[in-house]
């Protein structure tokens, strides 16, 4: 089985129009046209199960039409998490909501949601989330289509675990895309999710499964953050990478699905 637990969709109009823009800007070309029908495809291709759509709400109370149209494509192949802007008018509604549709966590992007990860109205806000039992995923460092400042730094991370140490808390792009040097100082060891979407062959195999293992392969988690990568691509590079037979079952899939609310076979 597999689970990509960070994907992108969007409704077919909305991905025609953004998805040139957002691949210009990045100066990374996409890998599929980013719609629903597109992220399925590469699915099927790679021989995965899951995809989770990781959307992001950019402005206040743009959640609410994101999160209709999420639920609205979920299916035994299509998994979300919720989008929610830490500035929305009803953030209890939100939640209520998500819990309504058996969504478990959501997405934040700081550098588009123009806050800093470990500041004073962010911790307010996570506290809402954690108290929930939401899960968070973040996009951690740097995002090549956005200017400085990061939003999202390791050592960022590393206060919000500090403050909330139980919170279920996914660093997306292994904690944190072109930061790895302050992930291994900060981030490894710490009760912290780190997904693989975008980080091979940056990061190299050697490295990531070095810095896997001493951070324990059960709080590891497949992703691509398709469709910036191709997920057939994704799912060789990281089962080439050097991790075990047993340490690949939990990076690619049995970790997710613990999130997820799924019970891994034989568990």
């Amino acid at each position: 089985m597999i689970i990509d637990i960070h994907t992108h969709a969007f409704p077919d109009a909305l991905a025609r129009k953004i998805i040139p823009n957002m691949a210009k800007g990045a100066g990374v070309p996409a890998r599929t046209d980013g719609t629903l029908g597109g992220l399925t495809d590469a699915l099927k291709k790679a021989g995965a199960d899951i995809g989770v759509l990781q959307q992001v709400a950019t402005r206040p109370g743009q959640s609410t039409k994101i999160n209709e149209w999420t639920v609205s494509v979920l299916s035994d192949t299509i998994r979300a998490f919720g989008s929610i802007h830490p500035e929305d008018p009803d953030i209890p509604g939100v939640i209520s909501f998500l819990r309504d549709h058996d969504i478990r966590g959501v997405k934040l992007h700081p550098d588009y949601q123009q806050f800093m990860t470990d500041e004073p109205r962010a911790m307010v806000f996570y506290e809402t989330l954690f108290r929930e039992d939401m899960a968070v995923l973040f996009h951690a460092g740097i995002d090549l289509e956005l200017s400085d400042p990061v939003h999202c730094t390791p050592a960022m991370l590393a206060n919000v675990i500090e403050a909330f140490p139980e919170a279920t808390i996914i660093a997306a792009h292994f904690g944190g895309h072109r930061l790895w040097d302050d992930v291994d100082s900060l981030l490894i060891g710490t009760p912290i999710y780190l997904d693989t979407a975008y980080t091979l062959p940056e990061l190299m195999p050697r490295r990531i499964v070095d810095m896997a293992r001493r951070h324990g392969t059960d709080r590891v988690i497949f992703g691509t953050d398709s469709p910036w990568r191709d997920i057939a691509g994704e799912v060789a590079a990281v089962s080439q990478a050097g991790f075990s037979s047993d340490e690949l079952e939990k990076i690619l899939w049995k970790n997710a699905a613990r999130i997820l609310g799924l019970t891994p076979c034989g568990d």
